[in-house]
């Protein structure tokens, strides 16, 4: 299932299981060095940073590639939501007409096709500061490592550096963990977050077998906060 689909498909249950999401909007709302009047938010979603915004804003523009999420993204005279893909170049020629005070994104990076690209798009847009919260390998590690497979993310420092490659900025990774009273109960969040751990590489005994044996009752979440 490619990405944009399944987010679109679990997005009226999104908000019930994105409990990290929305820790990982508050901490990159708290980066914020002043409270910005133009903002654009990279794969917006169904509006976490949005509804966090509470100062007056000239304009916020969400974009996502997901058309489920984008409708339940609030909406306002000073809220325009783009959908678009932040993998794809033609995006920017449109976001090229503004000018932002900051540019946002929260637990969307990881899922960029070619992350050096979409960094190198960001970079010659006009803005004065930015802050990114990007989801890395080490999330859902214990899954990966028991089921024999690798991770769909990049590894951080791999994000660190291409981002360095474009912006001087300052970082730091935040460890997340959600407990679960049992391991069914874990693999329904996985599937109903829009997130699935095994990104259809698994079949139907491999994962039977994966929720047998996963021998922690939580969830590891790493995310890398990247920043001016």
């Amino acid at each position: 299932m490619n990405i944009d689909l399944e987010f679109s498909r679990y997005a009226h249950t999104y908000t019930k299981h994105n409990i990290i999401q929305e820790q990982v909007s508050d901490e990159l709302i708290s980066l914020l060095k002043y409270k910005p009047k133009k903002i654009l938010d990279l794969g917006c979603g169904q509006g976490a940073l949005a509804s966090r915004i509470d100062w007056d804003i000239e304009f916020f523009i969400g974009v996502d590639f997901a058309k489920n999420m984008l409708e339940l993204h609030p909406k306002s005279k000073k809220i325009e939501c783009i959908y678009g893909d932040f993998d794809n170049p033609e995006l920017y020629e449109h976001l090229f007409l503004y000018d932002f005070d900051y540019i946002l994104s929260a637990s969307a990076l990881q899922w960029a096709r070619d992350l050096d690209s979409v960094f190198a798009h960001i970079a010659k847009l006009y803005y004065q500061d930015f802050a990114f919260a990007i989801f890395t390998s080490k999330t859902f590690e214990t899954i990966h490592k028991t089921a024999g497979i690798t991770s769909p993310l990049r590894p951080s420092d791999e994000v660190l550096e291409d981002a360095k490659k474009y912006f001087t900025c300052k970082h730091y990774i935040n460890h997340y963990k959600l407990e679960f009273e049992d391991t069914m109960a874990m693999f329904r969040y996985i599937k109903q977050s829009g997130i699935s751990g095994n990104r259809g590489i698994l079949g139907y005994k491999e994962i039977k077998e994966l929720i047998r044996t996963y021998p922690l009752d939580y969830l590891e979440f790493e995310v890398l906060f990247l920043y001016s």
